[in-house]
């Protein structure tokens, strides 16, 4: 649930927005009544939703794809030396390689289909949340595993009630990190080289220089993300932070 400083921050930003586009007077910033409206007549009446469903999936795939990877390799590279001195020259290339630069070689060695869409994403993304984890890892208090080593814990139970805890929250601060920049990325990729999409309708828009549009499309999926931040990172984040 939003609450009351959420709630007024939220209507302080409406409020000068409308303001704003009231007093500028001009077509390239709508007012907000303009953009909702825009929005449910492209619910109703336009291909959104279609549009909407495919972007989220492509969204959906990088983020599971880009956590598992990002996860698995982060903790592997914060616990052993030998592994984090062999990818980190890597990292580092993955970390200052533009994105742009990325869905581009990614379209041209393999085609503009959705696998070359979804390798680009994913290649971009890893690395940020390898970094995030890594650091993590690396930042586990050692008395806890000593305290596994004199009880004598499997490796399963260690892993499980030791290391996993206190690394949840570098975890989840990477999934919401992840997820803020991959669909801007995915939006991107469709913009680039897809037939559909949110990212290729907003391109459509641009050349019919229909900012209304964009800023509805654009509304519209800020919308999702914010709901899918409420009602499943949020209690998640909750759930694994009862440990402490």
């Amino acid at each position: 649930m939003i609450n009351q400083t959420k709630f007024v921050s939220i209507f302080v930003f409406i409020i000068l927005w409308q303001a704003l586009s009231l007093a500028i007077n001009s077509s390239v910033f709508p007012t907000v009544v303009d953009i909702v409206a825009n929005l449910f007549d492209h619910l109703i009446n336009g291909e959104l939703i279609h549009h909407l469903l495919i972007t989220l999936y492509r969204v959906f795939i990088a983020f599971i794809i880009s956590i598992f990877l990002g996860v698995i390799f982060g903790i592997l590279m914060g616990l052993y030396k030998r592994v984090d001195d062999m990818f980190d020259f890597l990292l580092i290339i993955g970390l200052n390689t533009p994105a742009l630069v990325t869905i581009i070689i990614c379209y041209i060695w393999f085609g503009l289909s959705d696998f070359s869409a979804l390798l680009a994403v994913v290649i971009n993304k890893v690395p940020i949340i390898v970094i995030n984890v890594r650091e993590g890892t690396k930042a586990i208090n050692p008395k806890y595993t000593n305290l596994a080593k004199v009880y004598k814990l499997s490796k399963y139970d260690t892993v499980k009630n030791i290391y996993l805890p206190q690394i949840y929250p570098f975890i989840m601060a990477s999934a919401r990190l992840s997820l803020s920049l991959i669909w801007k990325i995915v939006l991107v990729v469709e913009l680039l080289g897809r037939s559909d999409g949110m990212g290729f309708q907003i391109s459509m828009f641009f050349q019919l220089f229909d900012i209304t549009s964009i800023l509805a499309y654009s509304l519209a999926f800020v919308l999702i993300i914010l709901l899918i931040e409420s009602v499943i990172l949020k209690p998640i984040e909750n759930k694994l932070g009862k440990w402490k």
